[in-house]
């Protein structure tokens, strides 16, 4: 009795041709957090991770048909020419080459299974070079069993359950009624060309008929052919995007698929949930963006409130992260905690891919007084706190973490990976580099961090004139739109989702340091935007006021939350009050947990 699911290809096989060159990522990455909704304060970070690892908007699937070869790439025209602006041939299959440039091979499964039972396949070797036919969709194989470990041992080769049977994890009615109501209707149409609006739209008549199917899956630990198909579509980082590394894939997969892995997500997170990094900030209800930013400021600008204190951290960079998990090692970690598991590894554009890499990365942590390490997803931070020049530990948290990289077929990339080091003392001294592959890492004044500017100073200035350089070109599309006589309902909502998102992103980190200097920036945008619509729009202040409060209250009322004790250590016994932390200087006394108290009391009063 197993439950079996499906994932997409692994990121890669190519499908489409490439969009055009000019097209900048920011035109894709949809509408992000509004003024009024956006307290959680990660949701544009979570949506790009999201959608490096699931669909696409709607209108860039690609088109062809399905009768091709799996794991092979057609275009749509008859040119051969190279280069994105052709979308020809050879440009298609030098794309497919570069997002397969990780395959390999994968390990033997430690525990065998039938063929008959698990449709499974490995990492692929890069397609060969395709020949002119009909385009082509990709569709490749990828599969994943998993159910409670049992008290004894499983027998190898099990026998199939015969269609009557109910696996252990039965899917209810119910169940799926809950996710087909869920789903999002914007989201593109995926290979077997079932639109979502569909399948929300008509939840109770489709229920009963996909209950039997999902169930019927599960029994059998099969899944439909057209369910683990999907198509690439090769979208550009840059606006002048050239070579295939300037271009992210984007797998686009059956919402009927996305449909089932859901309700298999949630069955899996109650199984290895205490299992989990508490420093993984990714892929966590009411944990994210802010929260991982706001952990590391705290950590930092406590320590900095001691003498001859000295913050270091180094900013890992990989190379195709969610490409290079090994099958094997996957279900290692992952019977290790409680659940038989097996799959070919986390291919992007699925919705357990996420989850898996978590999974995957949550072996190796670590947290102590003077050295911790923090993740979002692959964005891996380690911060050392060094003391009087004792940066022992730090070093060698580096070195191991780059070992248990090597071991676990996580590829570092050197080039990518910067370290910024804050150091407040009049006679700074030296900072020797740290040498990973022997690269000795470049140490910067200015980190971009989860879309939030860092810099060695530990203020806002760098962050707020990126925010203040984008903010500005969103305003000039408001006034355009403005200029073609849109309604004033259409202008405000373009505001609250393009503007706003902008201007105010991760403002819960940056509003109560930011200097008032750059607050009055940020506010200059507001009121011209406020011009531009005739409306009073709040304010920096009022908007990070109000979202700092509810961050706090957030922290306070989740247990999981790496702040939770610290805030909880900070309570009253006699009083609904919070004790104010100790600050010595003005930095930390204006970061987030001083001055969250603060209003927090004020509205306690």
């Amino acid at each position: 009795m197993r439950m079996h699911t499906s994932s997409s290809p692994q990121q890669g096989h190519l499908s489409t041709a490439a969009l055009p060159p000019s097209t900048g990522m920011d035109d894709y990455q949809g509408a992000e957090e509004s003024p009024e909704g956006a307290e959680k304060g990660d949701e544009e970070r979570q949506g790009q991770l999201q959608e490096e690892a699931g669909g696409a908007p709607q209108g860039e699937q690609s088109q062809g048909s399905l009768e091709r070869p799996k794991n092979h790439l057609t275009t749509h025209t008859k040119d051969s020419g190279r280069g994105p602006e052709s979308g020809g041939l050879d440009w298609a299959n030098e794309l497919n080459s570069f997002f397969n440039r990780f395959d390999c091979a994968a390990p033997p499964s430690p525990t065998h299974h039938s063929p008959d039972l698990t449709v499974l396949s490995h990492h692929h070797p890069p397609s060969p070079p395709v020949t002119p036919p009909a385009p082509a969709a990709l569709s490749s194989h990828h599969a994943t069993s998993l159910h409670p470990l049992p008290d004894r041992p499983s027998q190898s080769n099990p026998r199939p359950h015969p269609p009557g049977v109910t696996p252990r994890l039965s899917i209810t009615a119910d169940q799926v009624r809950k996710e087909l109501r869920r789903t999002k209707t914007r989201k593109a149409t995926g290979p077997d060309g079932i639109n979502s609006r569909l399948l929300k739209d008509c939840a109770d008549q489709l229920c009963g008929v996909l209950l039997h199917i999902f169930n019927l899956s599960l029994s059998l630990e099969r899944v439909p052919l057209l369910w683990k198909t999907s198509c690439v579509v090769p979208v550009p980082k840059t606006a002048h995007a050239r070579e295939p590394k300037h271009f992210r894939p984007v797998a686009l997969t059956s919402h009927l698929m996305k449909t089932m892995e859901r309700i298999v997500l949630t069955h899996l997170r109650q199984l290895v949930d205490g299992k989990m990094d508490p420093l993984q900030f990714a892929y966590r209800p009411g944990i994210g963006v802010d929260n991982a930013v706001i952990y590391l400021l705290h950590r930092s600008l406590s320590h900095l409130e001691g003498t001859g204190s000295t913050v270091r951290v180094m900013f890992f960079g990989f190379s195709s992260a969610f490409n290079t998990i090994q099958p094997s090692l996957l279900r290692g970690k992952i019977e290790g905690a409680g659940v038989d598991f097996c799959s070919t590894g986390a291919p992007q554009g699925t919705v357990l891919s996420p989850f898996l890499f978590t999974l995957y990365t949550s072996d190796f942590s670590h947290n102590s007084d003077s050295c911790h390490l923090q993740k979002f997803s692959e964005d891996t931070a380690i911060v050392g706190r060094v003391s009087e020049g004792n940066e022992l530990e730090y070093r060698e948290v580096i070195i191991n973490f780059v070992a248990w990289c090597e071991l676990n077929h996580l590829r570092i990339n050197a080039s990518k990976t910067k370290e910024v080091v804050s150091d407040f003392s009049r006679k700074a001294s030296h900072t020797a580099p740290v040498n990973i592959q022997g690269l000795d890492i470049e140490i910067v004044e200015e980190y971009k961090y989860l879309g939030v500017h860092l810099n060695n100073k530990l203020d806002w200035t760098h962050n707020t004139d990126a925010l203040y350089k984008k903010g500005q070109s969103r305003l000039h599309l408001l006034r355009r739109l403005r200029s073609f006589g849109v309604c004033r309902t259409l202008l405000r909502t373009f505001y609250d989702s393009v503007v706003a998102s902008v201007i105010f992103y991760a403002v819960v980190c940056w509003s109560c340091g930011s200097s008032e200097r750059d607050r009055k920036r940020l506010n200059k945008l507001v009121r011209r935007a406020g011009s531009v619509l005739d409306l009073s729009l709040d304010s920096i202040d009022g908007v990070g006021e109000r979202r700092m409060l509810a961050k706090l209250t957030s922290i306070m009322d989740t247990p999981s939350h790496p702040l939770h004790e610290t805030v909880g250590a900070l309570s009253c016994s006699f009083s609904s009050r919070l004790l104010h932390p100790w600050c010595k200087r003005e930095r930390y006394r204006r970061s987030f947990i001083p001055t969250a108290v603060r209003l927090f009391n004020m509205h306690n009063t």
